[in-house]
């Protein structure tokens, strides 16, 4: 037993008792975070404008501050990328995240000195709670990789700027750096397919023990690490003991990737994103993200069949409901303010605050006013892919709002790794599943407003060529769940299986 191995539960054991204040006592921690973020940041340009300077209760916040998304803060953000120093924040930013947006192009998120660190104990405190609770030392002797984002940084007028996971690369502590899988040569290969490839190369005889990154993305590696061995991955990596991921639900992708590993592997899910790192899986024993409380954010939460109003319900953490699907607000010691990041989420513990991840407020599809959202087809498709032994790859939600033929309907577009053997049956017990599910969708099933859904398959791999086709494979792109348009449907149709 390594050195590493026995300090790593003592070690486990002391940041638990250390976060339990903030786990126990999260409204008084909030309260301490909205004061501290005003406090500092009341003589930036923004500070000023929105009269930070008198701002004393939430109430008072929510009339200085309103919500805004990236395209409501750019001309904050520009000044900042110009740089300009106290603009959101006391000084300047030490990174930038680069990530895509949709009317304004690249987005760049600001990211403190403050805010960086919150980052890195996130996500080491995700991997302590499962010591912990697991006694499962022995993760840490192995070696452990993150499929991310190129670390080669570029510097914009005095401002390092790269991916968020290429960033927080960097500054991986110094105890796990020895572990750390692949070289700094491999990381930095742009290509994503080439890099697969290379990492392949890099692990395929590693002593591999912890495996993180979005699920389609882990799927491609495990796929060819399995081609190139022969092997499934538990045979290969006999120390594999721990599967981290984010960015997307893993129940749609688990039975596939538990088959190529050969076995189930405990998994711990992360809620990181460039403006905060907002939630993680502090136990084995449910699926709620602990929300991150003491960590530099101050939430805020709208619920998401009232966020397009024009005066929506606009509430702190003292306020939330259980089983409410909210739009999530952040403030941020990143200088965001009234931020909204387009995720939507819901509370499945009030003590303490824990919450999934539903879908965004951007990715849904109510063309005939159903308004279904990401968990609601994820949890149909689960369940019809049980009863018919499929296993689905990828899939892709749009309406067909006037089809040559039969009446409007809801159109899946769906990659599988096993197909049913009853395309027929198998759309219809999803149907039954979303009519359970969504009660608009129900009353327009029954209404005759909308026919019953229908599949198109798409053929292997052919989800991968669609992001190849647009620029995006591989680090944290993924395909929306749902749309409310046919931009992406219309291009993956390119892809369906013949025959």
């Amino acid at each position: 037993m390594s050195l590493k191995s026995v300090l790593a539960y003592p070690f486990a054991y002391f940041v638990k008792l250390r976060n339990d204040r903030w786990i126990k006592n999260p409204l008084k921690f909030q309260k301490k975070t909205f004061h501290k973020l005003i406090e500092k940041a009341k003589k930036t340009t923004f500070g000023i404008d929105h009269g930070f300077e008198n701002i004393k209760t939430y109430e008072d916040w929510k009339k200085n501050v309103p919500i805004r998304d990236y395209e409501g803060l750019k001309e904050y953000v520009d000044l900042v990328v110009d740089g300009k120093k106290d603009v959101l924040w006391p000084g300047k930013p030490q990174y930038f995240c680069k990530t895509s947006g949709t009317t304004s192009g690249t987005k760049y998120i600001p990211l403190t000195k403050e805010a960086l660190p919150f980052h890195i104990k996130a996500a080491r405190d995700a991997i302590l709670s499962f010591i912990y609770e697991t006694k499962k030392t022995s993760v840490v002797n192995g070696k452990m990789i993150f499929l991310q984002g190129s670390p080669e940084l570029e510097n914009i007028n005095g401002v390092l700027t790269g991916r968020l996971s290429g960033i927080t690369a960097h500054h991986v502590p110094k105890y796990l750096q020895k572990n750390r899988l692949p070289s700094l040569a491999t990381n930095c290969i742009e290509n994503w397919e080439d890099k697969v490839d290379a990492i392949v190369d890099e692990t395929i005889n590693q002593p591999m023990s912890i495996i993180g990154g979005i699920p389609p993305w882990v799927q491609m590696y495990f796929e060819r690490l399995s081609k190139k061995s022969n092997k499934k991955i538990k045979d290969l990596f006999s120390n594999f003991s721990l599967y981290i991921y984010g960015g997307v639900n893993y129940e749609p992708y688990r039975e596939s990737i538990e088959s190529i590993i050969g076995e189930k592997v405990p998994s711990v899910e992360l809620f990181p994103a460039s403006e905060g790192f907002i939630a993680y899986q502090n136990s084995q024993k449910d699926d709620g993200l602990l929300l991150c409380v003491n960590h530099g954010v101050f939430y805020e939460f709208v619920e998401a069949n009232t966020f397009f109003d024009k005066k929506p319900k606009r509430v702190s953490l003292d306020d939330v409901s259980l089983n409410v699907n909210y739009v999530l607000i952040l403030n941020t010691n990143s200088g965001l303010w009234g931020y909204n990041i387009g995720d939507t989420v819901m509370f499945v513990s009030l003590t303490p605050y824990k919450l999934i991840v539903t879908g965004r407020i951007k990715h849904f599809t109510s063309a005939f006013g159903e308004h279904v959202i990401g968990s609601e087809v994820e949890s149909a498709l689960s369940e019809a892919s049980k009863i018919y032994d499929c296993r689905v790859t990828e899939f892709h939600v749009a309406p067909v709002v006037a089809p040559k033929k039969g009446g409007p309907h809801h159109e899946w577009l769906i990659e599988f790794d096993k197909e049913p053997e009853s395309l027929i049956n198998f759309a219809n017990e999803i149907d039954k599943n979303m009519q359970k599910i969504n009660s608009y969708y129900f009353d327009l099933i029954k209404g005759g407003v909308l026919d019953s859904l229908k599949i198109r398959v798409i053929e292997k791999g052919g989800f991968v060529q669609h992001m190849k086709s647009i620029g995006k494979l591989g680090g944290q792109n993924k395909v929306p769940r749902l749309a409310n348009d046919r931009s992406i449907s219309n291009n993956l149709l390119n892809y369906e299986k013949k025959g």
